[in-house]
């Protein structure tokens, strides 16, 4: 479905990622481990047309996209849900949610998708009037990711699920995740706790100073020496 092939990015004149290739199929989930500054969020930024490759293709559904501008490649299927949520915070907790839902498409099922929505998260729909400002953290984290799923994506990108968040709804948010994929969602996962990525995603690559270092099934990385000494605390 997503195929990423020697993808090279950056900002300005500085370089993030070099010669990236990774692929998603259809309902897979895929993750993307690293230390901070690997090139994990460019490499999604890059995708989903927030920023420009300089080199290399990207083709979702067999369609080119590198050089779409965002708004078409969302409209194609693709969501991503940014590092720290960012939610509106002066808007209701319904309201952010409606947005979400802002392509044709989408907006014609918009009903449908929040009543699936409300039914996922059942914080959202106890707290559909309030300001999403007002919200924990771990709330606004179920927020974002309802938000992503109103647009009914093929592909849901998430940009570290569980930064900031306490272990226990940590446990929540991978959970919930969890359940989209279910749902026939495929899911490409950036996330610094190797282990539960590890424990979420059938595959995964290790990126490096902006390179794939490492790609394998979740279990043969889990069981990688390397893996596990750099992010398992092995």
């Amino acid at each position: 479905m997503l195929t990423v092939a020697g993808v090279s990015a950056g900002y300005g004149s500085v370089p993030a990622v070099h010669d990236v290739s990774i692929t998603v199929g259809e309902g897979e989930a895929v993750g993307l481990l690293g230390a901070n500054g690997a090139g994990k969020s460019t490499t999604l930024r890059a995708i989903s047309g927030l920023v420009r490759p300089t080199g290399g293709a990207i083709t979702f559904g067999g369609t080119a996209i590198a050089s779409m501008p965002a708004y078409r490649i969302t409209e194609l299927g693709i969501a991503h849900v940014p590092e720290g949520r960012q939610v509106f915070p002066e808007l209701t907790v319904q309201e952010n949610l409606e947005i979400g839902a802002y392509i044709p498409a989408a907006r014609a099922e918009r009903r449908r998708t929040l009543d699936l929505v409300f039914t996922l998260f059942p914080v959202l729909a106890e707290r559909r009037r309030q300001l999403a400002g007002t919200m924990s953290g771990g709330e606004q984290q179920m927020l974002a990711l309802g938000r992503g799923l109103m647009l009914k994506p093929r592909l849901l990108m998430l940009d570290e699920p569980s930064l900031g968040l306490a272990p226990v709804v940590t446990d929540i948010a991978f959970e919930k995740i969890r359940e989209i994929h279910a749902m026939g969602t495929a899911i490409l996962l950036v996330e610094q706790n190797a282990g539960r990525a590890l424990a979420l995603v059938q595959r995964a690559y290790v990126l490096e100073s902006g390179r794939v270092v490492l790609q394998g099934s979740s279990a043969e990385l889990a069981n990688n020496r390397q893996v596990q000494a750099a992010y398992l605390g092995l």
